[in-house]
């Protein structure tokens, strides 16, 4: 489980983990654990060690939906998963799964971050 965070005060933090296919959802969702692209790394440790929550929206890239979301339990390490069977993934890290549900797009339309120029949430 995680360590306290050195940093109490700061915000929770949201992420949006596109996957290539649902198989490694499951994955995820039986074994508790996410792999990433090296070039995410450094951004959902960052995360992880400076707010008190960070939370993890999953879809399936052309799936038009949410499939669930989880809390990011542990920093990502150095050790790498045979699950994926696919290069181009770091290491493996721990999250445990709070919704594991299919949500259309359309549900969610309404909602617009502010930090990608008004974007829908998708």
């Amino acid at each position: 489980s995680k360590s306290p965070s050195p940093r109490p005060n700061m915000p929770v933090r949201y992420f949006i983990m596109k996957s290539s296919n649902v198989q490694n959802i499951d994955i995820s969702q039986q074994k508790g654990i996410w792999s990433t692209t090296p070039s995410n790394e450094r951004k959902l440790n960052k995360a992880f060690w400076e707010s008190n929550t960070v939370y993890l929206i999953f879809s399936v890239q052309g799936s038009g939906h949410f499939q669930g979301f989880a809390r990011m339990a542990s920093e990502i390490g150095c050790e790498r998963s045979q699950d994926w069977g696919s290069a181009g993934f770091g290491g493996v890290f721990k999250v445990e799964w709070i919704r594991k549900e299919s949500i259309p797009f359309q549900f969610t339309r309404h909602l617009l971050n502010p930090w990608n120029d008004d974007k829908k949430v998708q």
